[in-house]
This record gives C-alpha cells, structure tokens and sequence, in this order.
C-alpha cells in the first residue's frame, strides 16, 4: 500500500512533531500491567441480568465514561436536532451497545487505556473482542500509527475528442493555487492537498485528494470539488461537452483496488507481540498452529480474489461506526486490509493489520447527535484534533479482533462460541408464559 509523496510529506511532518515532544517515542512503546497497571477489566460478559448491566455501568464511571444517553436517562433529540442527518423522519433504531477492555494502545495520536463502545446484535462479537483486547493489553498494548490522512473525489471532464482533453489538462495542472482559493472558500478546514489525472481518450477525469481536518469528510470534499469544476470552467482555454461531479474513480463508499493501493481515508497500521504462554492459556491453541492458520487464509483470500487478506475487519468498525457516529456504508472500503503474523525470536505472536481507508471524523455527521457523542466520549474522541486518535483506536480494535478469531478457528473453538454467545437462551418451563 503505497502512498504519494505528498502524504509521505505529511507523514514525517507529523513525526517530527511527536520526537520534539519525545525524542525516544517512548508514547509507541508497549507498556506490560506490571509496569504500568491496567484499570479493571469490565466483567460478566454473559451476565444479562439488570444488576450487570448496572454494575458494568458503575465501573465505567468510576473511569469518567458516563451512559446517560446510552440507557435512556437523557432525552432522545428533537425532529429538528436531525436536519441534516435524516430526511422523512420516523423514529429511531434501537441497537444494543457493549463495551470492551480495557485496550491499551500505544499511538502516535491515541495513548492510554480504553473502553471501547461496539454497537451490534451479533452474539459472539463483543465477547470475541473483549477476549482479544485483553490479551493485547496483558502483553503491552497495540502499538498504532495513523500515517496519512484524505478523502478523494474524481470529477469527470467529457470533450470532442482527445486533443481538446489533453489541452484542458496541460492548462488544468497549472492552477492548482486557484483551485486551492476555490476549496478554502467553502471550508476553513478542508484543504486541497493533490491533483491526480487520468486521460481516457476524451474523457478527463481529476482525482482530487483532500485533507478533510477532524471530518471524515464525505460531504466537505463532495461540496468543494464542485466549487473546483466551475472554477476550472470558469477560465478553461476549451470547454467540456459534459463534466460530471463524480466520475466512480474515487473508490467512495467501495472496496476497490485503487483505494487499496493509494491513501484514502487515514491509513493506519497497528502491531502487538502475544506471548506464547497467554496464546496457550486464554487460546486454547499455540503460536505456529495460528500462523498455519493466518497462511491457510491467506491462501483462500487469494484464490477469492479478496481485496487485502484479513480476518473480519468489518465486525469491528461496523460496530464501532453505528455506535460513535460514523457513516456505515464507508465501511465497504474502511474494512479493506492486510493482517500479518509472523514468530518472535523468542517464540511469541507477532501481529500487525494495516487498514489504508479509514473513513472516520469527530466532528460533523452524526458526531454530534447524543448517544453518538457519549460513546466517542467514552474514547475521549470528541471534536477537533481527535481523529488521528480515533482511528488509531479502531486499528487497535481491529487488531483485538483478528487475535481473537484466528485463535478461534485454529483452536476449533469458533463454532462452539457461536453457538455459546449467539444464540438466545431458551426460557426454562417456569418463565415461558
């Protein structure tokens, strides 16, 4: 997964910024419990009574996380709270949300120990999760990075022939400060940060990559692209026949392999070494019998033609996307990526996953309705400068639940899980009415 020069750039920018603060990067370091203690795990995983679920809620606000819009104490916003975030209001989908940890993750952004919010109603998930992030934070934590940082969109030029395109082109590449005037009128936050071309024949199509600041920045970029096009039309040496505000090269809201290979969203990578002892333990399998397992997928991803090799990237952000706000249907390209095992030296787990389109914000959307804002309160993700953070956080939690199901599958214990936490006990003869 390659990226341009110009998110490179960005990149060691942000680096530099992180070693004046801390020369020896001592934040990226894992962090064992007998070092640095961990808070209290939340327990009762499969305590579904009334008294755990108020118990679990204690030990969270003894941490500062409050629920008071997630139970229902605070009122659900007004119709007119949701202009913007919904047309022919309704009524509201009710999904339950559990919580995992704690998750310590060591980031370039995000450092410190985490609850992290999961909003599912699939049995199995939030205790598969939990399971991972615990082993993680027993051994260190996730160390994560989030490396670069945009959201693209391909407008589409159509002229009578090729020439008329390439002398378009030659006149377009040239205005790139104007065009940058054009996207700071509409947006103090986003900022135009490439141009890339693509000459079709006639067809001219502009990839226009964007730095959407602590948006995820779908409709930022949408609206400032079309303030590009009619600045580009404005003093253009030969006009277009037809332009288009979307030509479908973008990769949005798609798995694709352009998006795969280019930075889209924020591409983040995160890494933890499992130690063998805990692998057996907490398991019920051992280091080479994974890696067997992790090269067996590997293997079926290719021959699936799967975009990226991973295990279920979209059980974790699509969970974490309903519950903190985001918009789920970025999760079709959001839960691309590439999971990676490999032995230490010393015998132990080392794993990475690398998830190069990462569409999430912390401000804007659906950030700002309640239950969304308490659970990216929860993860202390609230507004500007937080979402570098954010996404770190949800490579970690990624990264918990690929530990977890590989463990399941080489252990043999996937089914048996499912069968344990996804199906709904059966009331006894006494409670059936």
């Amino acid at each position: 997964m390659p990226i341009s020069n110009v998110h490179a750039q960005e990149l060691l920018r942000t680096i530099q910024a992180r070693a004046a603060d801390d020369p020896e990067f001592t934040r990226c370091r894992p962090r064992s419990p007998d070092e640095e203690p961990l808070p209290q795990r939340l327990t009762g995983t499969t305590d579904y009574s009334a008294a755990g679920v108020a118990a679990r809620r204690r030990l969270l606000e003894e941490f500062g996380v409050h629920t008071d819009c997630l139970n229902g104490i605070e009122a659900e916003p007004t119709p007119e709270q949701l202009s913007g975030n919904v047309e022919n209001l309704i009524g509201f989908a009710r999904i339950p949300v559990g919580a995992i940890g704690p998750l310590r993750v060591n980031g370039l952004h995000a450092h410190g120990d985490f609850f992290v919010p999961l909003a599912t109603t699939e049995g199995a998930l939030v205790a598969s999760y939990h399971r991972g992030a615990y082993l993680a934070s027993q051994c260190g934590g996730v160390t994560a990075a989030c490396l670069t940082e945009s959201v693209a969109r391909a407008p589409c030029f159509v002229f009578h022939d090729m020439l008329a395109a390439g002398r378009f082109l030659t006149w377009a590449v040239g205005q790139f400060d104007r065009l940058q005037e054009a996207v700071a009128a509409t947006s103090r936050y986003c900022c135009l940060q490439d141009v890339k071309p693509c000459l079709l024949g006639k067809e001219l199509y502009l990839v226009l990559e964007f730095h959407p600041g602590d948006a995820a920045g779908q409709n930022m970029v949408t609206i400032a692209s079309e303030a590009i096009v009619h600045k580009l039309l404005e003093g253009a040496p030969v006009a277009p026949e037809h332009w288009f505000l979307d030509g479908n090269l973008s990769g949005d809201k798609k798995a694709t392999a352009a998006a795969f290979l280019t930075a889209r969203g924020k591409k983040v990578v995160a890494e933890a070494v499992i130690d063998k002892k805990l692998v057996r333990k907490f398991l019920h399998t051992d280091v080479e019998r994974m890696i067997r397992y992790w090269q067996i997928s590997v293997l079926g991803g290719v021959q699936s033609g799967s975009i990226g090799v991973q295990g279920h990237y979209a059980n974790a952000l699509a969970a974490l996307f309903i519950a903190c706000g985001q918009d789920a249907a970025c999760v079709s390209e959001a839960a691309i990526g590439v999971t990676r095992m490999d032995t230490t030296s010393e015998g132990d787990l080392y794993v990475s996953v690398s998830l190069p389109n990462l569409i999430v914000g912390t401000v804007g959307g659906g950030t700002r309705l309640p239950t969304a804002r308490e659970c990216l309160q929860m993860l202390d993700c609230v507004g500007t400068g937080k979402a570098p953070k954010f996404a770190e956080i949800c490579a970690a939690t990624v990264l918990a639940g690929e530990i977890s199901i590989i463990g399941a599958m080489s252990a043999g214990d996937f089914g048996q899980a499912h069968a344990h936490y996804g199906r709904q006990n059966k009331p006894s003869e006494e409670q059936t009415p």
